[in-house]
Order: structure tokens, then sequence, then C-alpha cells
């Protein structure tokens, strides 16, 4: 039996839902599941220290291997001496594959059996993503959950391209493998891939269970399909995953979808949501979704959110912080940050809590009512 850097230690399963409660165990610290990741795409999450995102009980941060391969390069963060040491974050990191960054450069790049071809957004420099190199930057970044290099297809697309593209990121999930330098300190997840077609995601799983990896994800969600359609093939997709390794719903952040994804067996979320909302002046409250740079609140001298007791709600007002983000000050965006990522973390408590109590399809219904979201309207 061949020892894993990543491996999942199963808790308990709600009894009303069939949540699972579990903890991921890496090189820098375990993860109770299930979690949200903040995005820290660029070797930090924005505008926010790692000192904070501790304070708010970030146990895992994500970041971008295209965006450090082009900017500052990995060779440089391997100098420094891995990107834990380089950001000054010394809990668990996962890198993604660049993969989805590529796939979104659509005007911009060219795939084939090799990789892809690619410009630089930054300078328009002709440069090439394929399996090895993507293992390689992931390789001297030295994060503890990598990820296998996929092609993610478009939403939508039809089920001959779905099948050529799926095919495509299993091969090139077996040369992840056979190229992945350190198996020992950092463990390599794959993609299933497949878009909304049921036989496909089957194909999927199939294909990378039986290369055993750490941990499997679900990608090529999130793309623009509706919830529904999401929640459907979340249905039928994870439980084709091992239920001893960790599952990973990519890029996927919405309060919404982060509940009635752990309802449906998923360990680990991710997305850039709250970060991005927040730089508009959007906010995530119990009572649902706040635009706190509206004219109505410009005299409103209670917190964000009256039921959260981050630092943002313990000690700054809706006036203040709407005057901020019209001012175009840097900490009107700092205080929106915290307490969206806040909020979303402080709802993944709960959710762990909901499902140790046998409770989490209570809970939803609960939260939801709060939020004053209807089931035909759930979404952010």
């Amino acid at each position: 039996m061949k020892l894993m850097a990543v491996t999942y230690e199963p808790i308990k399963t709600c009894k009303q839902t069939g949540a699972r409660l579990g903890k991921v165990h890496t090189p820098h610290g375990t993860i109770e599941t299930p979690a949200f990741m903040p995005v820290g795409t660029q070797a930090t999450v924005k505008t926010m220290s790692p000192e904070e995102l501790k304070t708010m009980d970030a146990q895992i941060i994500l970041s971008n291997t295209y965006h450090l391969f082009l900017r500052p390069g990995h060779e440089l963060i391997k100098k420094a001496g891995g990107l834990h040491r380089f950001m000054n974050w010394d809990r668990p990191i996962l890198t993604d594959s660049g993969g989805f960054q590529v796939f979104s450069l659509s005007e911009m790049r060219k795939i084939s059996e090799d990789g892809v071809q690619f410009k630089s957004h930054l300078n328009g420099d002709t440069l090439f993503l394929s399996p090895e190199k993507a293992m390689e930057i992931q390789n001297a970044l030295g994060s503890d959950i990598m990820m296998a290099f996929d092609e993610c297809p478009p939403y939508p697309a039809e089920h001959e391209y779905a099948k050529k593209s799926l095919e495509r990121t299993t091969r090139w999930a077996e040369r992840c493998l056979r190229s992945h330098a350190r198996p020992n300190d950092q463990g390599l997840f794959a993609i299933v891939q497949g878009g909304m077609f049921e036989d496909l995601r089957r194909q999927s799983a199939a294909e990378l269970t039986s290369m055993d990896f750490p941990g499997y994800a679900i990608g090529g969600l999130s793309v623009g399909e509706p919830k529904p359609l999401m929640y459907e093939v979340l249905d039928y997709t994870v439980p084709l995953l091992p239920a001893n390794k960790p599952r990973y719903l990519m890029g996927v952040g919405s309060p919404d979808a982060l509940i009635e994804g752990a309802i449906r067996g998923v360990d680990m979320f991710d997305c850039v949501l709250p970060t991005r909302i927040a730089r508009n002046g959007t906010c995530m409250t119990s009572q649902g979704r706040l635009v706190v740079r509206n004219a109505k609140y410009m005299e409103d001298f209670g917190p964000l959110d009256p039921n959260c007791d981050c630092y943002t709600c313990r000690n700054y007002s809706r006036a203040y912080i709407r005057h901020l983000i019209k001012a175009d000050e840097t900490f009107g965006i700092r205080l929106t940050t915290y307490h969206n990522l806040h909020f979303l973390l402080d709802l993944m408590r709960k959710v762990r809590q909901a499902i140790r109590e046998d409770r989490l399809g209570d809970f939803r219904d609960e939260f939801f009512e709060q939020y004053g979201m209807k089931e035909n309207e759930r979404g952010f």
C-alpha cells in the first residue's frame, strides 16, 4: 500500500442528508471538512494579510499556477523556499493546474495533445503549458495539494467535444502522475470532467479512480450552467468518487451552492466570489445580499450584518463603509472582503456542526428562509 501525502479521515455521516464530516490531513496541517478555501490567486488573498486569514480561521488557501508561472515565476518562488515561505503562510495550500485559466483565454490559446499554447495576458508572449510543465511549476511551488492539468470544456458543449476533451484529460492525468516529482510531500488530485453528460462523467470517474489519486475534484461546473443542472450533475457524479478520498468541487462559492454541495457529499470548495463582489461593495449577510454602496445606507450606522461577530461588523457601520467605498479608499474593500470571507468560513463551521447534530437538512431550510431565498431563486 503506497503512502499518500494527503489523506482523508471520515468522522461522521449526517443521518438526515448523507453529508459527511471529515478531516483532510496534509503536510502543513489538517483541514476540517466540509471546508471553503479562500482564493489567493497571486500568492495573496486580495487585501487580506495571512494573519487576518488565520484570525477568521481559514484552514487552507488556493493559489494559481498560471499566474505564478507568469509572475514572479516558479523558479524564483522555489529559491525563496517555496510558496509557504514566500507568502508567510504555514497552513495548507492548494494550487490549481492552470487549465481553467488557459480555457478562459479561448481567443488566445491552441489546444493539442502535447498541451496548450497560449499568449500571456501580461505582455503577449507565446507560452506553452503541458501536463509535465504544470507538474514542474507546482512541484517548485511546494503546495500541499496539486491539481492535474486538465481541459475544461465550455458550457454548453456538444457530447462529442466533451467526450474527446475528457479522454484527453485522462491521458494528461496519466502524464501528470508520471512526472510528479514529489509524491511523498505533495498530494496530486485528478479532475473529473465530462460536461453535463452522465455517461461521460461516469467514464471520466472510472478512468481516473483506477489510477488511485489521493483525491478527486469535479471540474467543468459553475461555468454558466443553471444551478439545478449543476446539482443534477453532482447527484450522479459524487457517488462515483472514492469514499476514502477528499472530494473537491471547483469554483463554487455562493452560500446556497456550498450547502447543497455539502449535502451531496463534497468536502472542499473554492471561489473568488466573496472577494470579487466585496470590491464592488456587495456583502453576504444572514439576511441576504447587501450592496453597501447604495444610497439608502448613507445614514445607516448599524453593522453590515447584526448577526455577524467579525472584525468589520464589531467595529464599523454601513454608513462608514459606504463612504470608504464611494471614496475609493482601499480600507473599504478590506472591510467588505474581511466580512465576506468570514461569512463563508463561518457558514461552513455551521454546516459542520449541523452534520455533527444530524440536522443539515433543517439547517439548510432555516438558512434559506432567513436569507430570503426561495427554492427557485437559490444563487447569488
